[in-house]
């Protein structure tokens, strides 16, 4: 057999050099029909050449791609030849499989001379400060070939700050809408050092944001109000965070003065009712070995007939338990019990099969199960 002199383009799953003629660079089984419509949608890459241009193109829908791996590359997306080259000992689909931190380990280790070390000069800098600034903004426990669908709303921002910080560019004025929604206070910092470091290398930071860390690091506030829609408008206050609090009409000085209390609910007597009790005798919805993306085989008993908050650092798996797999185990039990044919299902012992855990109980009560998320409304 013979092999042809080693390309870029071969160690690219976007690439029909490189990627796994069974899954097309997925990663994923598919059937001969949906093999056909991912190669149909690829940009022509020659013509891509001769203009000079970046291609891009929409992702192709494909209906009923299952999660299954594909039985030929096992996930890795490439085909035998690209996974087949090894730089000391490694393939390119083994250290892809590698955590951030991990892989700038393996490139500080790594020793070149001569001719390699001439060759990879610049690429292995690249690649060291890219991981570097990957750790920075906190995704150091992030494997490269995570799939992007599968990433957090933080991680995926994040992700993108660091291609940012990775640029070098000065004199950039960057515009943020609410950057930290969504974010734990500990990724807050994260992301406000970063937003920092590209403000210290000469360039221009416009944040929009309600968060009080935000407001006290910013150099500069502009405070609009004094209220919202035809009372709004109005530059109340401007300048440092001292000054904004001076201000006597801005309501933004009037909390970071004084905190809002939190509202307390009272009975008839004006006497302080507490929350409503979590016992032995709530009833629950019972999760066992809740196992996918970041979520490692966890048990969670979640109280029915109470508002339940489900808090953690980004990446940590809220949604993952709380959509992925939380949401579609009850709707499918919740669904099958609809209809005659899915009683009669149940009786005879068939269960819908559970997805991303091992066991569900105490949904029996549950008549309909709705998602409100952040999908902007389109009919009511």
């Amino acid at each position: 057999t013979s092999y042809p002199e080693l390309d870029p383009r071969l160690f690219s799953y976007n690439s029909k050099h490189g990627w796994c003629p069974d899954c097309v660079g997925t990663g994923l089984a598919l059937t001969r029909e949906q093999r056909k419509v991912m190669d149909d949608s690829q940009p022509d890459e020659k013509k891509g050449r001769e203009s000079g241009r970046e291609q891009t193109f929409a992702e192709p829908d494909v209906e009923d791609v299952t999660d299954a791996e594909c039985g030929s590359c096992h996930g890795a997306r490439l085909n035998p030849v690209a996974r087949a080259v090894q730089l000391r000992g490694q393939s390119i689909a083994e250290l892809s499989a590698l955590a951030v931190k991990d892989a700038r380990k393996w490139g500080e280790k790594l020793k070149l001379d001569g001719r390699e070390a001439t060759i990879a000069r610049d690429i292995v800098s690249e690649i060291k400060s890219r991981l570097a600034f990957m750790e920075q903004v906190g995704l150091g426990y992030l494997s490269l070939d995570r799939a992007a669908p599968t990433l957090s709303g933080g991680e995926a921002q994040r992700i993108r700050l660091a291609a940012q910080l990775g640029s070098n560019l000065q004199g950039v004025c960057y515009v943020l809408d609410e950057p930290t929604i969504g974010l734990h206070p500990r990724d807050n910092q994260l992301l406000l050092d970063a937003l920092h470091t590209l403000g210290a290398e000469g360039n221009t930071l416009v944040v929009v944001e309600h968060d009080e860390d935000t407001i006290r690091r910013a150099e500069h506030v502009i405070d609009i109000g004094p209220g919202a829609g035809v009372r709004g408008g109005t530059v109340v206050a401007q300048g440092t965070v001292a000054d904004i609090m001076a201000a006597p009409d801005s309501v933004t000085g009037r909390c970071l003065r004084t905190p809002m209390p939190h509202p307390l609910r009272l009975d008839a007597d004006g006497h302080v009712i507490g929350r409503r009790p979590v016992d032995a005798s709530t009833p629950q919805l019972h999760l066992k070995g809740a196992r996918l993306h970041n979520l490692q085989r966890v048990d969670v008993q979640v109280p029915l007939l109470r508002l339940v908050a489900v808090t953690g650092v980004s990446g940590s798996g809220k949604s993952t338990l709380a959509r992925d797999v939380l949401l579609a185990n009850v709707q499918a039990w919740v669904q099958q019990r609809s209809t005659k044919a899915g009683r009669d299902a149940m009786d005879e012992g068939k269960a819908p099969p559970l997805v991303g855990c091992t066991g569900l109980s105490g949904f029996e009560s549950i008549d309909r199960v709705l998602e409100v998320d952040q999908t902007p409304i389109g009919k009511t």
